[in-house]
């Protein structure tokens, strides 16, 4: 199932949504220009630099080092993506279903509750593996926790989606129960699969998004209760 669409009507125009996808595009422009000039190697350098390396993100928690390079890249790897694919399908996901969860967190909300969810998805990655010298970017876990957010708070919505269906396709409209709780379905299953391998999960860092996923609907879960009080 490939989510295109989210119909459902909303309050206020969503304006934070779109600022967060322009902010990752103009990054990636300068990871494009910083391929065209170095090449794949002034990439890999970027990314070691800017990415968060849960070895050195531990390092410099440990030192008390909470505003050094390593610790901020805890923020800063949010709008780094690894290619075409990475960064379409990241903002895809945003476009669709960060607007709604903005419109019932007010802008400033929205910003911080972003910002949060990509911090605790990125301490689920770390603590996964503490002692990796790997670089983790993409603003999928952020995303996660919008995703999480957006369960909790419009379970019953119904999202336009492509639905494969063998050789055919068709749209469906698919409620967010399932189209969300099928996709954190599939992301425990690689990582209790991850968990025996020592390939892990193909680059994919799915306890950063389990931990972004659970942090976001924990955070809208008091919105949702004050509303079904209310």
């Amino acid at each position: 199932m490939i989510p295109l669409r989210d119909a459902n009507p909303r309050r206020r125009t969503a304006i934070v949504t779109p600022v967060l996808i322009a902010a990752c595009f103009v990054v990636f422009g300068w990871e494009l220009w910083v391929v065209t000039a170095g090449g794949d190697r002034a990439l890999e350098v970027l990314a070691k630099a800017w990415g968060l390396v849960p070895k050195t993100v531990v390092s410099a928690v440990e030192g008390g080092r909470l505003l050094s390079q390593p610790a901020l890249a805890v923020l800063t790897s949010m709008f780094l993506h690894g290619g075409w694919a990475h960064i379409l399908g990241n903002m895809l996901f945003l476009w669709i279903f960060g607007g709604r969860v903005e419109d019932r967190l007010g802008r400033l909300g929205f910003l911080a509750f972003y910002l949060i969810g990509g911090i605790a998805a990125a301490v689920g990655q770390i603590l996964e593996n503490p002692a990796s010298d790997l670089p983790m970017i993409g603003a999928s876990g952020a995303i996660s926790a919008v995703l999480g957010a957006y369960l909790v708070l419009y379970p019953r919505a119904r999202i336009q989606s492509l639905v494969f269906l063998g050789f055919f396709y068709q749209l469906i409209a698919v409620p967010a129960a399932i189209l969300l709780g099928y996709w954190f379905l599939l992301q425990v299953i690689d990582g209790v699969a991850a968990l025996g391998s020592t390939d892990l999960t193909g680059g994919v860092a799915v306890f950063a998004h389990i931990a972004g996923f659970l942090a976001g609907a924990v955070m809208a879960l008091p919105l949702r209760l004050r509303r079904s009080v209310g």
